[in-house]
């Protein structure tokens, strides 16, 4: 009989994946306090760019190659990087306060990709 651990995909068993999903819910329930004016602007950014997160490491992991899925993972750092910035932007505006516990999760998914990458890279070079 097998675990239900082994029965998931490649990228729902990474910590990182996972935390990049408690970061869509995150942000989604923060920015759905930004103002009206800003659906279609910071809030549909923001939301994209988290959305882009989970869905790369997905994708890449999903790949044949790991050039191909280090790639991905790239690709995910900076939807993490755009986030933050969106982020940013957001407590300038005033739309926001007190982001420690987002800023945190943002930092631990940021360093979970790179320790992903440099170890997928390492990997490869052997």
């Amino acid at each position: 009989m097998e675990n239900g651990e082994s029965q998931k995909r490649a990228h729902e068993r990474l910590d990182v994946w996972r935390d990049s999903m408690d970061l869509v819910e995150m942000i989604y329930r923060l920015s759905a306090a930004f103002p009206d004016s800003e659906r279609f602007g910071l809030t549909a950014q923001a939301r994209r760019a988290v959305i882009s997160v989970p869905a790369n490491i997905a994708e890449g992991a999903a790949r044949r190659s790991t050039p191909e899925y280090v790639r991905f993972l790239s690709i995910a750092r900076g939807s993490l990087s755009e986030v933050s910035t969106h982020l940013q932007i957001a407590r300038r505006l005033g739309y926001t306060s007190d982001l420690s516990d987002t800023d945190r999760l943002i930092d631990t998914v940021f360093a979970r990709l790179t320790a992903l990458m440099n170890a997928l890279q390492k990997r490869g070079e052997k």
